[in-house]
């Protein structure tokens, strides 16, 4: 399969980063940030957007946060205490905490916090389902009564990964999930400007002066002092790869979150910029079907397909020939976690059969009707994968009607169930965060309950039975074995198909010190 061309052509990206610098930013106490797409939506209760998670860091805060050696640790609690033989459990937050309308954080917002996010949140939904009651005991204590022992109570409202339990005030968090919060008041290290923001150019952020980061351990993640240098954070949307790259290079902003692959070596040339692969789980890329309405309804379909699906193809397209960038064999759960395993793995890896996948769909009865491929053309990775795609199910004798648009509109439609016909969808390739899928809990794409599933809504009972079951492995051995099965299981049921891990690197002047491992947050940084 030919490469898909995702970028300007080298020579004129070359022009570019020969131009002279001009408009720099150093010493100024704003920092320019480019993010990989503009936000879908504010709420990270709403969405699963990494776009919408990286913006809700800025404003919200957690009650515990996760560090590079995957630990939780606690954040706005200042401690707990676990009594009744595991089903009891005492939060207790850490004083002088504001919302940024001044009001103080007391638990009672919290609890309301956890209930919001518990109704959106796969794993959310099963702590509630394990509570008995949650409460405010006082105003700084959150109170859980248990059915059942739930060790990983921190862990699930810690977590880094989608959706996030960010804290707001009661009034906020008391209103339908289902429904988008536009008012964004939080306690966390920046305040939200709402009457800065330009839908699809800018969206700006000031420091919160009354913010009291964390005395003790250290920035990792989410976890530790989240310590502010910049009075001003503006996020500036610059959905061309080429603008962006001038942009970087002429200091008219800071930092480019996600540069396309295809820039790399340029940007290596400029001695001012730092290159770098930030997180070692990366993203992985991800076939997701819509089990609601046909044809992938139809599991002998989905399984059909994975004979076909070249994951080295999707992962050139996408990153490049170099294959430091990129991994192919990989299965549900990120390559390098402790779950990852090569149980039916050959389904993926083995010899990839093109006519025999067509004779299989047809066989399984696909009956020529018009597949909506949704596509995003803003983010080249995106297109990239979206593109190969295309071609694989035209090749596979599948109808295809593919739909482009930017990122942005791509997020907010998957949610809809319409009938693809009436505005809903059938399929789009995607990149899920590697860190979301080192769990069977953490793991979107893999939660298998229909309705309550993310966008895609699959249903499997043996998939969420296993998932329960490795909820309560009594250690990583049990773990990891119970893991192999759930994976045995998803080549059966198939949710979606993986297409392999991308190492994504970022971009930023020398002069910013303090970025961090992970995805971008914006406390820890310095000019010079």
């Amino acid at each position: 399969m030919k490469r898909r061309g995702i970028l300007k052509a080298a020579a004129g990206a070359a022009a570019l980063m020969t131009a002279p610098r001009i408009g720099a930013a150093q010493g100024s106490s704003v920092l320019k940030f480019a993010p990989q797409s503009d936000l879908p939506t504010l709420d990270p209760i709403w969405t699963t957007a990494y776009v919408t998670r990286n913006h809700a860091l800025l404003v919200f805060d957690t009650l515990y946060g996760q560090d590079s050696a995957y630990k939780t640790t606690p954040q706005m609690v200042e401690g707990h205490s676990v009594e009744a033989d595991g089903r009891q459990w005492r939060l207790t937050l850490r004083p002088g905490l504001r919302w940024h309308d001044g009001e103080r954080v007391l638990a009672r917002d919290c609890v309301a916090s956890i209930r919001r996010w518990g109704q959106r949140d796969n794993f959310g939904r099963l702590l509630l389902a394990a509570t008995d009651e949650l409460s405010a005991a006082d105003d700084r204590t959150i109170l859980f009564r248990l059915k059942r022992p739930f060790p990983q109570l921190p862990e699930a409202l810690g977590k880094a990964t989608n959706n996030l339990c960010v804290m707001m005030p009661e009034r906020l968090a008391r209103t339908d999930p289902f429904t988008p919060v536009t008012e964004m008041v939080g306690s966390g290290p920046f305040r939200f400007k709402a009457d800065e923001r330009v839908p699809g150019a800018l969206t700006v952020y000031e420091r919160f002066a009354a913010y009291e980061p964390r005395q003790d351990g250290k920035a990792d993640w989410t976890s530790g002092p989240k310590v502010v240098h910049f009075d001003r954070v503006e996020w500036r949307i610059l959905p061309d790869a080429a603008t962006a790259a001038a942009a970087l290079r002429q200091g008219e902003i800071d930092w480019w979150e996600l540069p396309a692959p295809d820039l790399l070596p340029l940007l290596r040339r400029d001695r001012r910029l730092a290159i770098q692969v930030q997180d070692p789980t990366g993203y992985i890329g991800c076939m997701r079907f819509n089990h609601l309405h046909p044809p992938f309804d139809n599991p002998s379909i989905r399984r059909a397909l994975i004979g076909a699906v070249s994951q080295a193809d999707f992962m050139e397209a996408a990153v490049g020939s170099d294959r430091s960038m990129w991994k192919d064999g990989v299965g549900f759960f990120c390559p390098g976690t402790p779950m990852a395993s090569g149980s039916g793995i050959q389904a993926l890896t083995g010899p990839r059969d093109l006519e025999r996948a067509r004779q299989a769909i047809r066989a399984a009865g696909y009956d020529g009707k018009k597949v909506v491929l949704l596509g995003a053309t803003d983010v080249p990775v995106l297109n990239a994968v979206s593109e190969v795609t295309a071609d694989l199910l035209r090749q596979l004798g599948f109808n295809v009607d593919y739909q482009v648009s930017d990122w942005a509109t791509v997020a907010q439609r998957r949610a809809k169930k319409d009938p693809p016909d009436k505005g809903g969808w059938n399929l789009l390739s995607n990149f899920t965060g590697g860190l979301d899928q080192s769990t069977p809990m953490t793991h979107t794409y893999l939660f298998s309950n229909e309705a309550a599933a993310a966008p895609g809504w699959p249903s499997s009972p043996q998939i969420e039975e296993l998932r329960m079951r490795w909820l309560d492995a009594p250690d990583e051995g049990a773990q990891k074995r119970v893991a192999e099965e759930l994976q045995l299981r998803a080549f059966l049921d198939v949710p979606y198909i993986p297409l392999g891990q991308y190492l994504y690197a970022t971009a930023y002047r020398r002069d910013l010190s303090g970025v961090m491992s992970g995805f971008p947050v914006f406390w820890n940084l310095r000019n010079g």
